[in-house]
């Protein structure tokens, strides 16, 4: 295992935009997940009463998510994001800073920092792909100077959470099709791209990359990237 070495990136044209690099979120960058994301929100409502209505809702759920992300994380997300429904936009957007501040930056992996300059220094565009919210991890993004960010989008009708997702739902398999359409957008070659994720249920987006990289990887993605000869790190 390689812990802190960041020398499996192969060094490209300096400022190159012809390769890229694919950053899961939720336990490959930070540890925090996008269910703590939402716990945040609810603790944080505009009233006593809506707070504890959602908090009591989150904790009662949370085996039944548990369940939905083993059995499919595209089925987890759409029953997930379903407790956001009623939840102001413009509360949402003002409380995505604070939970950055509060929540998300103390639980960064301390080797995050360093594999990404590693890989800015290699000429690759920087790129988070994540289930969570565009709104709660752009604040992120600035943070570790990326260039893009492709994550779930909340659908708002009159400046209220419906609960739907807009399509494409960025999880699983979804991944490698968005990577495909971005990378033929930008003149991405994904042949000499980076992709890197700690579970499993990413396997698509390391499959579609030339260099793929198992970060802080689960149990089965562990042995798969063992079987694959894929570098794996351990950013904590």
């Amino acid at each position: 295992m390689h812990t802190g070495n960041f020398q499996h990136l192969t060094m490209a044209t300096k400022k190159s935009t012809s390769s890229a690099a694919f950053y899961d979120v939720d336990g490959t960058l930070i540890k925090a997940n996008i269910v703590h994301a939402f716990a945040y929100y609810a603790l944080n409502q505009p009233t006593v009463t809506g707070t504890i209505a959602q908090t009591i809702r989150t904790v009662a759920s949370l085996p039944l998510f548990w369940v939905a992300d083993k059995v499919s994380r595209k089925a987890f997300n759409e029953l997930f994001y379903r407790y956001y429904r009623g939840m102001s936009e413009d509360r949402l957007h003002v409380l995505a800073e604070e939970l950055f501040t509060d929540m998300i930056e103390p639980t960064i992996y301390p080797g995050t920092r360093s594999l990404i300059a590693a890989s800015r220094r290699a000429g690759c565009r920087q790129v988070l792909l994540s289930g969570g919210l565009d709104f709660a991890v752009r604040p992120l993004a600035r943070y570790l100077g990326i260039d893009d960010v492709i994550a779930n989008r909340l659908e708002f009708s009159k400046g209220y959470a419906t609960g739907r997702l807009e399509k494409p739902f960025v999880a699983g398999a979804t991944k490698a099709q968005i990577m495909r359409d971005f990378a033929l957008a930008h003149g991405i070659d994904l042949g000499r791209s980076y992709a890197y994720t700690d579970s499993y249920s990413d396997y698509p987006m390391l499959a579609v990359v030339g260099h793929p990289t198992a970060v802080n990887p689960d149990l089965r993605l562990r042995a798969t990237a063992r079987s694959y000869d894929w570098p794996v790190i351990d950013l904590s």
